[in-house]
């Protein structure tokens, strides 16, 4: 995968709209739904559904097939394995089996959900 390509597919998930539509569209796997079914589980105008799909077809993160009279979305799970191996190539120096056992914030302490707190001891 290209940088690009990734950076296209990060701006078309930077809103929370799509990442839900996304979302559901991978759980749904490849059944997906057609976007009457995704607007009424969204609660979403179907105006502002079909703005979103638009973009998502156009990043490549969505596919979809015409089925009569409705269209039917479906994630490109394909291209979700790849970004996800683009991300994570080089992780531990280009080694990610090492990665697998690691706990979330093993990396990146400043990451933890937990504060660290400092003590002082006075003299």
């Amino acid at each position: 995968m290209e940088k690009q390509t990734a950076t296209k597919i990060f701006e078309s998930l930077s809103s929370g709209v799509r990442l839900d539509i996304y979302r559901l569209l991978v759980k749904c796997g490849r059944e997906g739904m057609v976007a009457g079914q995704i607007a009424t589980t969204l609660e979403l105008a179907p105006n502002n559904l079909s703005f979103h799909l638009k973009g998502m077809i156009h990043a490549g993160l969505v596919s979809v097939e015409q089925e009569g009279r409705f269209q039917r979305y479906r994630a490109n799970l394909p291209q979700m394995l790849e970004l996800i191996t683009y991300l994570t190539e080089e992780c531990c120096a280009g080694h990610p089996e090492q990665c697998i056992d690691l706990p979330a914030n093993a990396c990146c302490p400043e990451a933890s959900p937990t504060p660290i707190s400092i003590t002082t001891t006075e003299n």
